[in-house]
Protein backbone atom coordinates (compact mmCIF):
# COMPACT_ATOMS: atom_id res chain seq x y z
CA UNK A 1 0.00 0.00 0.00
CA UNK A 2 1.50 3.33 -1.11
CA UNK A 3 2.16 5.95 1.57
CA UNK A 4 2.78 9.69 1.17
CA UNK A 5 3.59 12.32 3.79
CA UNK A 6 1.48 15.48 3.61
CA UNK A 7 3.48 18.46 4.86
CA UNK A 8 1.91 21.63 3.40
CA UNK A 9 -1.41 23.23 2.54
CA UNK A 10 -1.19 22.37 -1.16
CA UNK A 11 -0.70 18.67 -0.47
CA UNK A 12 -3.52 18.77 2.08
CA UNK A 13 -5.81 20.35 -0.50
CA UNK A 14 -5.01 17.58 -2.98
CA UNK A 15 -5.73 14.98 -0.29
CA UNK A 16 -9.10 16.60 0.47
CA UNK A 17 -9.99 16.37 -3.22
CA UNK A 18 -9.23 12.64 -3.17
CA UNK A 19 -11.39 12.25 -0.08
CA UNK A 20 -14.33 13.72 -2.02
CA UNK A 21 -14.26 10.65 -4.27
CA UNK A 22 -14.65 8.00 -1.55
CA UNK A 23 -17.35 7.07 0.96
CA UNK A 24 -15.09 5.78 3.74
CA UNK A 25 -11.76 6.93 5.13
CA UNK A 26 -9.70 4.84 7.53
CA UNK A 27 -8.44 7.15 10.23
CA UNK A 28 -6.16 7.36 13.26
CA UNK A 29 -4.27 10.09 15.10
CA UNK A 30 -1.20 10.51 17.23
CA UNK A 31 -1.44 13.28 19.80
CA UNK A 32 0.15 14.58 22.99
CA UNK A 33 -1.99 15.74 25.91
CA UNK A 34 0.32 15.72 28.89
CA UNK A 35 1.00 19.48 28.96
CA UNK A 36 -2.02 21.05 27.30
CA UNK A 37 -5.70 21.71 28.01
CA UNK A 38 -6.82 19.92 24.85
CA UNK A 39 -4.97 17.18 23.01
CA UNK A 40 -2.43 18.50 20.49
CA UNK A 41 -2.52 16.75 17.17
CA UNK A 42 0.87 15.61 15.93
CA UNK A 43 0.05 13.20 13.10
CA UNK A 44 -3.03 11.91 11.28
CA UNK A 45 -2.98 8.67 9.31
CA UNK A 46 -5.59 8.09 6.60
CA UNK A 47 -6.40 5.46 4.02
CA UNK A 48 -8.07 7.04 1.00
CA UNK A 49 -8.78 4.47 -1.68
CA UNK A 50 -5.61 2.40 -1.97
CA UNK A 51 -3.27 5.07 -0.59
CA UNK A 52 -2.07 5.84 2.92
CA UNK A 53 -1.60 9.52 3.70
CA UNK A 54 0.49 10.58 6.70
CA UNK A 55 -0.54 14.14 7.56
CA UNK A 56 2.13 16.04 9.49
CA UNK A 57 -0.13 18.19 11.66
CA UNK A 58 2.74 20.32 12.96
CA UNK A 59 3.93 21.33 9.49
CA UNK A 60 0.55 21.66 7.80
CA UNK A 61 -0.85 23.83 10.56
CA UNK A 62 -4.43 24.57 9.46
CA UNK A 63 -6.35 21.29 9.34
CA UNK A 64 -9.81 22.83 9.00
CA UNK A 65 -10.06 21.75 5.30
CA UNK A 66 -9.56 18.15 6.40
CA UNK A 67 -12.26 18.43 9.07
CA UNK A 68 -14.59 19.88 6.44
CA UNK A 69 -13.78 17.04 4.03
CA UNK A 70 -14.63 14.47 6.70
CA UNK A 71 -18.05 16.00 7.36
CA UNK A 72 -19.83 13.98 4.66
CA UNK A 73 -17.84 10.75 5.05
CA UNK A 74 -17.73 7.67 7.24
CA UNK A 75 -14.54 7.47 9.28
CA UNK A 76 -13.31 3.98 10.11
CA UNK A 77 -11.05 3.64 13.13
CA UNK A 78 -10.29 1.76 16.33
CA UNK A 79 -11.35 3.24 19.70
CA UNK A 80 -12.42 6.43 17.94
CA UNK A 81 -13.78 8.47 20.82
CA UNK A 82 -10.50 10.23 21.67
CA UNK A 83 -9.78 10.97 18.01
CA UNK A 84 -13.25 12.34 17.36
CA UNK A 85 -13.17 14.46 20.52
CA UNK A 86 -10.17 16.31 19.10
CA UNK A 87 -12.17 17.20 15.99
CA UNK A 88 -15.21 18.20 18.02
CA UNK A 89 -13.11 20.41 20.33
CA UNK A 90 -10.76 21.89 17.76
CA UNK A 91 -12.90 22.22 14.63
CA UNK A 92 -16.48 21.87 15.88
CA UNK A 93 -16.96 19.35 13.08
CA UNK A 94 -17.62 15.63 13.13
CA UNK A 95 -17.98 13.12 10.29
CA UNK A 96 -21.35 12.03 8.95
CA UNK A 97 -20.84 8.56 10.43
CA UNK A 98 -18.18 6.46 12.14
CA UNK A 99 -17.34 2.78 12.21
CA UNK A 100 -15.41 1.91 15.36
CA UNK A 101 -13.82 -1.53 15.04
CA UNK A 102 -13.38 -1.78 18.82
CA UNK A 103 -17.08 -1.13 19.45
CA UNK A 104 -18.11 -3.50 16.65
CA UNK A 105 -15.81 -6.16 18.08
CA UNK A 106 -17.53 -5.79 21.48
CA UNK A 107 -20.85 -6.75 19.86
CA UNK A 108 -19.07 -9.73 18.29
CA UNK A 109 -17.95 -11.12 21.65
CA UNK A 110 -14.40 -9.75 21.83
CA UNK A 111 -14.90 -7.73 25.01
CA UNK A 112 -14.98 -3.99 25.39
CA UNK A 113 -11.31 -3.09 25.15
CA UNK A 114 -9.59 -5.37 22.63
CA UNK A 115 -6.48 -3.73 21.23
CA UNK A 116 -5.99 -2.97 17.56
CA UNK A 117 -3.06 -5.38 17.42
CA UNK A 118 -5.01 -8.28 18.89
CA UNK A 119 -8.00 -7.65 16.64
CA UNK A 120 -5.84 -7.40 13.52
CA UNK A 121 -4.14 -10.67 14.42
CA UNK A 122 -7.43 -12.45 15.07
CA UNK A 123 -9.12 -11.23 11.89
CA UNK A 124 -6.18 -11.21 9.46
CA UNK A 125 -3.47 -13.38 11.04
CA UNK A 126 -1.01 -10.45 10.90
CA UNK A 127 0.99 -9.32 13.91
CA UNK A 128 1.55 -5.58 14.02
CA UNK A 129 4.87 -4.12 15.00
CA UNK A 130 4.06 -2.00 18.06
CA UNK A 131 7.56 -0.70 18.79
CA UNK A 132 6.53 2.98 18.62
CA UNK A 133 3.66 3.08 21.11
CA UNK A 134 5.53 5.59 23.33
CA UNK A 135 7.22 7.43 20.48
CA UNK A 136 7.73 11.20 20.60
CA UNK A 137 5.48 12.30 17.75
CA UNK A 138 6.64 15.91 17.99
CA UNK A 139 10.13 14.95 16.74
CA UNK A 140 10.97 15.48 13.06
CA UNK A 141 11.81 13.96 10.66
CA UNK A 142 9.87 10.71 11.07
CA UNK A 143 12.03 7.62 11.31
CA UNK A 144 11.39 4.64 9.00
CA UNK A 145 10.17 2.72 12.06
CA UNK A 146 7.68 5.48 12.89
CA UNK A 147 6.35 5.54 9.33
CA UNK A 148 5.89 1.76 9.34
CA UNK A 149 3.99 2.03 12.62
CA UNK A 150 1.76 4.82 11.30
CA UNK A 151 0.89 2.84 8.18
CA UNK A 152 0.17 -0.34 10.13
CA UNK A 153 -2.30 1.53 12.36
CA UNK A 154 -4.68 2.17 9.46
CA UNK A 155 -3.96 -0.24 6.61
CA UNK A 156 -6.18 -3.06 7.95
CA UNK A 157 -9.08 -0.96 9.24
CA UNK A 158 -11.44 -1.08 6.27
CA UNK A 159 -11.09 -4.84 5.63
CA UNK A 160 -11.63 -5.40 9.38
CA UNK A 161 -14.73 -3.19 9.32
CA UNK A 162 -16.15 -5.26 6.47
CA UNK A 163 -15.44 -8.52 8.29
CA UNK A 164 -16.98 -7.27 11.53
CA UNK A 165 -20.07 -5.94 9.79
CA UNK A 166 -20.60 -9.32 8.13
CA UNK A 167 -20.45 -10.99 11.56
CA UNK A 168 -22.84 -8.47 13.08
CA UNK A 169 -25.33 -8.91 10.27
CA UNK A 170 -25.10 -12.68 10.50
CA UNK A 171 -25.77 -12.53 14.25
CA UNK A 172 -28.63 -10.05 13.84
CA UNK A 173 -26.72 -7.44 15.83
CA UNK A 174 -26.03 -4.87 13.15
CA UNK A 175 -28.97 -2.69 14.36
CA UNK A 176 -27.59 -2.94 17.91
CA UNK A 177 -24.21 -1.69 16.76
CA UNK A 178 -25.72 1.08 14.62
CA UNK A 179 -27.70 2.38 17.58
CA UNK A 180 -24.58 2.80 19.70
CA UNK A 181 -22.37 4.00 16.83
CA UNK A 182 -24.65 6.97 16.19
CA UNK A 183 -23.53 8.41 19.53
CA UNK A 184 -19.94 8.58 18.26
CA UNK A 185 -20.83 11.43 15.90
CA UNK A 186 -23.20 13.23 18.27
CA UNK A 187 -21.55 16.56 19.23
CA UNK A 188 -23.26 16.44 22.65
CA UNK A 189 -21.08 13.45 23.56
CA UNK A 190 -17.97 15.63 23.51
CA UNK A 191 -19.25 18.76 25.23
CA UNK A 192 -17.87 19.50 28.66
CA UNK A 193 -20.42 18.94 31.41
CA UNK A 194 -20.21 22.06 33.60
CA UNK A 195 -21.29 20.07 36.66
CA UNK A 196 -18.28 17.76 36.35
CA UNK A 197 -15.95 20.72 36.64
CA UNK A 198 -16.54 20.87 40.39
CA UNK A 199 -18.18 17.58 41.42
CA UNK A 200 -15.08 15.59 40.47
CA UNK A 201 -12.86 17.65 42.78
CA UNK A 202 -11.90 15.66 45.91
CA UNK A 203 -13.94 16.76 48.92
CA UNK A 204 -16.93 18.03 46.93
CA UNK A 205 -19.18 15.26 48.25
CA UNK A 206 -18.68 16.53 51.81
CA UNK A 207 -19.44 20.19 51.10
CA UNK A 208 -22.63 22.03 51.90
CA UNK A 209 -24.54 23.93 49.22
CA UNK A 210 -22.82 27.29 49.87
CA UNK A 211 -19.39 25.67 49.68
CA UNK A 212 -20.41 23.94 46.48
CA UNK A 213 -21.50 27.29 45.06
CA UNK A 214 -18.07 28.74 45.75
CA UNK A 215 -16.35 25.65 44.40
CA UNK A 216 -18.41 25.80 41.21
CA UNK A 217 -17.40 29.41 40.54
CA UNK A 218 -13.72 28.65 41.12
CA UNK A 219 -13.93 25.55 38.91
CA UNK A 220 -15.46 27.58 36.08
CA UNK A 221 -12.68 30.14 36.40
CA UNK A 222 -10.00 27.45 36.44
CA UNK A 223 -11.45 25.90 33.29
CA UNK A 224 -11.53 29.29 31.52
CA UNK A 225 -7.93 30.08 32.50
CA UNK A 226 -6.68 26.65 31.48
CA UNK A 227 -8.45 26.92 28.12
CA UNK A 228 -7.03 30.42 27.51
CA UNK A 229 -3.50 29.27 28.27
CA UNK A 230 -3.87 25.76 26.79
CA UNK A 231 -2.48 24.06 29.89
CA UNK A 232 -3.88 21.27 32.12
CA UNK A 233 -6.25 22.34 34.87
CA UNK A 234 -3.78 21.36 37.58
CA UNK A 235 -1.25 23.86 36.17
CA UNK A 236 -3.68 26.66 37.06
CA UNK A 237 -4.91 25.53 40.49
CA UNK A 238 -4.20 22.03 41.88
CA UNK A 239 -7.24 20.06 43.05
CA UNK A 240 -6.29 20.18 46.73
CA UNK A 241 -5.93 23.97 46.52
CA UNK A 242 -9.47 24.20 45.10
CA UNK A 243 -10.84 22.79 48.36
CA UNK A 244 -8.48 25.03 50.32
CA UNK A 245 -9.86 28.13 48.57
CA UNK A 246 -13.40 27.14 49.54
CA UNK A 247 -12.36 26.83 53.18
CA UNK A 248 -10.26 30.03 53.16
CA UNK A 249 -12.79 32.23 51.33
CA UNK A 250 -10.19 34.91 50.48
CA UNK A 251 -11.50 38.49 50.25
CA UNK A 252 -8.30 40.02 48.85
CA UNK A 253 -5.33 38.79 46.84
CA UNK A 254 -2.95 38.86 49.83
CA UNK A 255 -5.09 36.23 51.55
CA UNK A 256 -4.02 33.73 48.89
CA UNK A 257 -0.48 33.61 50.31
CA UNK A 258 -1.84 31.34 53.05
CA UNK A 259 -2.09 28.53 50.48
CA UNK A 260 1.49 27.38 49.90
CA UNK A 261 0.62 25.30 46.82
CA UNK A 262 -0.79 28.33 45.00
CA UNK A 263 2.46 29.81 43.70
CA UNK A 264 3.40 33.49 43.47
CA UNK A 265 2.94 33.53 39.70
CA UNK A 266 -0.65 32.34 39.99
CA UNK A 267 -1.40 34.87 42.73
CA UNK A 268 0.07 37.68 40.63
CA UNK A 269 -1.53 36.84 37.27
CA UNK A 270 -5.03 35.77 38.29
CA UNK A 271 -5.27 36.17 42.05
CA UNK A 272 -7.85 38.94 41.70
CA UNK A 273 -10.00 36.73 39.48
CA UNK A 274 -9.89 33.95 42.10
CA UNK A 275 -11.04 36.39 44.77
CA UNK A 276 -13.84 37.57 42.46
CA UNK A 277 -14.93 33.96 41.84
CA UNK A 278 -15.12 33.31 45.59
CA UNK A 279 -17.15 36.49 46.02
CA UNK A 280 -19.52 35.40 43.25
CA UNK A 281 -20.09 32.09 45.03
CA UNK A 282 -20.76 33.85 48.32
CA UNK A 283 -23.24 36.22 46.64
CA UNK A 284 -25.40 33.50 45.10
CA UNK A 285 -29.02 33.47 46.19
CA UNK A 286 -30.06 30.39 48.13
CA UNK A 287 -32.16 28.98 45.29
CA UNK A 288 -29.26 29.40 42.84
CA UNK A 289 -26.89 27.23 44.89
CA UNK A 290 -26.08 23.78 43.50
CA UNK A 291 -27.80 20.80 45.03
CA UNK A 292 -25.69 18.46 47.09
CA UNK A 293 -24.75 15.25 45.27
CA UNK A 294 -26.72 12.17 46.21
CA UNK A 295 -25.20 10.50 49.23
CA UNK A 296 -23.51 7.14 48.71
CA UNK A 297 -25.83 4.19 49.09
CA UNK A 298 -26.19 2.68 52.54
CA UNK A 299 -25.36 -0.94 53.21
CA UNK A 300 -28.79 -2.24 52.13
CA UNK A 301 -28.88 -0.22 48.91
CA UNK A 302 -25.29 -1.17 48.19
CA UNK A 303 -26.29 -4.83 48.47
CA UNK A 304 -29.12 -4.20 45.99
CA UNK A 305 -26.67 -2.57 43.57
CA UNK A 306 -24.39 -5.59 43.90
CA UNK A 307 -27.26 -7.95 43.08
CA UNK A 308 -28.24 -5.86 40.07
CA UNK A 309 -24.61 -5.93 38.94
CA UNK A 310 -24.54 -9.72 39.20
CA UNK A 311 -27.66 -9.89 37.05
CA UNK A 312 -26.16 -7.56 34.44
CA UNK A 313 -23.02 -9.71 34.35
CA UNK A 314 -25.15 -12.83 33.89
CA UNK A 315 -27.09 -11.21 31.03
CA UNK A 316 -23.82 -10.12 29.45
CA UNK A 317 -22.46 -13.66 29.65
CA UNK A 318 -25.65 -15.11 28.16
CA UNK A 319 -25.38 -12.73 25.21
CA UNK A 320 -21.58 -12.76 24.82
CA UNK A 321 -21.37 -9.02 25.46
CA UNK A 322 -19.33 -6.87 27.86
CA UNK A 323 -21.30 -6.00 30.99
CA UNK A 324 -20.30 -2.34 30.64
CA UNK A 325 -22.12 -2.26 27.31
CA UNK A 326 -25.40 -3.13 29.03
CA UNK A 327 -25.54 -0.82 32.06
CA UNK A 328 -22.80 1.05 33.94
CA UNK A 329 -22.68 0.81 37.72
CA UNK A 330 -23.77 4.44 38.11
CA UNK A 331 -27.00 3.60 36.29
CA UNK A 332 -27.65 0.66 38.61
CA UNK A 333 -27.06 2.91 41.60
CA UNK A 334 -29.81 5.20 40.28
CA UNK A 335 -32.14 2.20 39.98
CA UNK A 336 -31.43 1.14 43.58
CA UNK A 337 -31.96 4.70 44.79
CA UNK A 338 -35.12 5.54 42.81
CA UNK A 339 -36.73 2.05 42.54
CA UNK A 340 -38.55 2.64 39.23
CA UNK A 341 -41.91 0.80 39.32
CA UNK A 342 -42.05 -0.57 35.75
CA UNK A 343 -39.64 -1.99 33.17
CA UNK A 344 -40.23 1.12 31.07
CA UNK A 345 -39.34 3.35 34.00
CA UNK A 346 -36.20 1.29 34.62
CA UNK A 347 -35.16 1.70 30.98
CA UNK A 348 -35.66 5.44 31.31
CA UNK A 349 -33.71 5.59 34.57
CA UNK A 350 -30.66 3.85 33.11
CA UNK A 351 -30.91 5.70 29.81
CA UNK A 352 -31.50 2.51 27.83
CA UNK A 353 -33.43 2.35 24.60
CA UNK A 354 -33.82 -0.02 21.68
CA UNK A 355 -31.99 -3.31 21.97
CA UNK A 356 -30.50 -2.47 25.38
CA UNK A 357 -33.87 -1.77 26.99
CA UNK A 358 -35.30 -4.97 25.52
CA UNK A 359 -32.42 -6.98 26.96
CA UNK A 360 -32.13 -5.64 30.52
CA UNK A 361 -35.24 -3.72 31.64
CA UNK A 362 -37.59 -6.65 32.30
CA UNK A 363 -34.96 -8.83 34.09
CA UNK A 364 -33.99 -5.90 36.31
CA UNK A 365 -37.63 -5.24 37.14
CA UNK A 366 -38.27 -8.91 37.90
CA UNK A 367 -35.31 -9.03 40.29
CA UNK A 368 -36.28 -5.78 42.02
CA UNK A 369 -39.87 -6.95 42.56
CA UNK A 370 -38.94 -10.43 43.78
CA UNK A 371 -40.38 -12.23 40.75
CA UNK A 372 -36.98 -13.81 40.12
CA UNK A 373 -33.98 -14.64 42.25
CA UNK A 374 -30.33 -15.30 41.49
CA UNK A 375 -28.73 -18.67 42.18
CA UNK A 376 -25.45 -20.38 41.44
CA UNK A 377 -25.78 -23.48 39.31
CA UNK A 378 -23.33 -25.92 37.80
CA UNK A 379 -20.95 -26.08 40.75
CA UNK A 380 -21.21 -29.86 41.02
CA UNK A 381 -20.05 -30.16 37.41
CA UNK A 382 -17.20 -27.73 37.99
CA UNK A 383 -18.87 -25.01 35.92
CA UNK A 384 -20.38 -22.50 38.34
CA UNK A 385 -22.57 -19.82 36.80
CA UNK A 386 -25.35 -17.45 37.77
CA UNK A 387 -28.89 -18.55 37.01
CA UNK A 388 -32.14 -16.60 37.16
CA UNK A 389 -34.79 -18.54 39.06
CA UNK A 390 -38.47 -17.68 38.73
CA UNK A 391 -40.14 -17.59 42.12
CA UNK A 392 -43.64 -19.01 42.65
CA UNK A 393 -46.11 -16.55 44.02
CA UNK A 394 -47.22 -17.12 47.63
CA UNK A 395 -50.30 -14.97 47.11
CA UNK A 396 -53.39 -17.25 47.46
CA UNK A 397 -55.86 -14.51 46.75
Amino acid sequence: MNATVVEDAAALGALCERIEGVERVAFDTEFHNEKSYAARLMVLQLVVGDEVAIVDALRVGDLQPLADAFATKTLVGHALQSDLKIFADRFDRLPRAAFDTQLAAAFCGYGMSISLGDLVHDLTGTRLRKSQTVSDWSARPFTPQQLDYLVDDVRYLIPMADALRARLESAGRWPWYEEDARDLVDPARYRQDPERLYLRIPGAMRMNRRELGILREIARLRDTLARERDVPLKYIIPDDVMSGLVALRPSKRDDLSQLRRLDAGARKHFGDRIVAAVAAGLALEEDALPRRPARPAGADREAVVSCLSVLINALATENDLPASLLAPRAALERVARELPPTPEAIADTIGAGGWRAALVAQPLHALLTGETALAIGGSAAGNPHVERVELKSTDNA
